[in-house]
């Protein structure tokens, strides 16, 4: 798993349940970068979806969930 800082602060605020526009305010990216860094995330640890980010990030103890 090769997540960077930046990835592992978005993977927090998919497990806050936020959504895309919320992330990139907060990060001071756009939503399109957003949408691109979560669809790497998601390739990269063989998600479906966001909450399975969540869930194997938190079950691996990456991110507090």
């Amino acid at each position: 798993m090769n997540l960077s800082q930046q990835d592992l602060e978005i993977c927090k605020y998919l497990a806050e349940g936020r959504k895309n526009t919320e992330i990139a305010r907060k990060l001071f990216l756009s939503e399109h970068t957003i949408k691109a860094r979560i669809s790497k995330i998601m390739t990269c640890l063989g998600a479906c979806n966001r909450t399975r980010v969540a869930y194997i990030l938190g079950k691996e103890n990456i991110i507090n969930v």
